[in-house]
């Protein structure tokens, strides 16, 4: 549970830091959540990120596959609840 409650506060925190929350962003944090990580690899390639950094996030991933699903789901609810609230400037 603590891992779960960290990696969404950690989440919270880039999404609401003063930006608007693009699709891609949130493509890819339901794949870092749900995905297998042969496909979450894959999916990675896109960014053409160092493969010391791939692989410091799929240890990441390994952690998280570790949650249940349940749980994965209702960091997905919060997500889906606060990040249009983080999109919301001040004028």
């Amino acid at each position: 549970m603590r891992l779960s409650l960290s990696v969404l506060l950690v989440t919270l925190a880039l999404c609401c830091f003063n930006v608007i929350i693009c699709s891609s962003l949130a493509t890819h944090i339901s794949a870092f959540l749900f995905t297998i990580d042969p496909v979450y690899k894959l999916q990675l390639q896109k960014y053409m990120a160092p493969s010391k950094a791939v692989e410091a996030k799929l240890q990441v991933k390994t952690c998280m596959n570790e949650i249940s699903h349940g749980n994965k789901l209702l960091i997905a609810k919060i997500l889906v609840i606060l990040c249009p609230l983080c999109m919301i400037k001040d004028v």
